[in-house]
Formats: structure tokens, C-alpha cells, sequence
């Protein structure tokens, strides 16, 4: 499996090289990960320009899955919105077709009713 990694800017950094560990350990354990990173969000405006650069935005074409860590930070609030960090999973949904952002939920029994989802969809995920 073709992984693109994408770290971020700050704690994404720190997220996606713990991440990668845990993958570099499944490796040895007989799983094929062939993994190639790249810069994205302020990490790549910074030294291009351009939160997604087209070489990224290429290798994650190629990719069969993207492993992307949290971007932006106060530094670039006041960048023009098409420049801030946050455009590079946007534009990355938007080339590549993606639509989902899947994230696990766990809630306390207590506040299942003021979730915002939907009873059904929590109800399996009560703590």
C-alpha cells in the first residue's frame, strides 16, 4: 500500500511522526507500507507559496491512502483565504473527489442527548 504522508504544522507534526511509527512497526510485523512524504498547509506555504504544491497534490493522486496530520496556526490568519493552511484538505477533497473526514465519537451516556447527532448513530457508541 502506497501511503502519502502529509505531517502539517505543529502538533499535526508531532501526530503524524507517532503515526508513522506505529506503521513502520506493523511493516515489520509482515504489512507492506510504501510510505512518501511531503509538505502541506503553512509548512508548504511557507517554502512555496502555495498551501497544497502541485508535487504533493500529485503524489497524493498516486497514493493509495493519505495519512494527514492537523494544519494552520495563528501565524496565518491574516494570509488571503485561497493561501491559509486549511485550503490544502479542502482543495485535496476537491481533486481527488473525497468527501468524508471520518473521526471516532464516544459519548457519555449523560450527554447522549445533547448531541448534535443522531440518537440512532450514537447510540452504539455510549460510554
Amino acid at each position: 500500500m502506497k501511503i502519502a504522508v502529509l505531517p502539517g504544522d505543529g502538533v499535526g507534526m508531532e501526530v503524524i511522526a507517532e503515526a508513522v511509527k506505529v506503521l513502520a512497526a506493523l511493516s515489520r510485523g509482515g504489512l507492506a507500507f510504501e510510505m512518501e512524504q511531503a509538505s502541506v498547509g503553512g509548512a508548504a506555504y511557507d517554502t512555496s507559496g502555495d498551501p497544497l504544491p502541485e508535487p504533493t497534490l500529485e503524489m497524493a493522486r498516486k497514493a493509495d491512502a493519505i495519512l494527514f496530520g492537523a494544519v494552520g496556526g495563528p501565524r496565518y490568519d491574516a494570509l488571503p483565504r485561497e493561501k491559509r493552511p486549511e485550503q490544502a484538505i479542502l482543495r485535496l477533497r476537491k481533486e481527488l473527489n473525497l468527501f468524508a473526514n471520518l473521526r471516532p465519537a464516544s459519548v457519555f451516556l449523560e450527554l447522549a442527548d445533547a448531541s448534535t447527532l443522531k440518537a440512532e448513530v450514537v447510540a452504539g457508541s455510549i460510554s
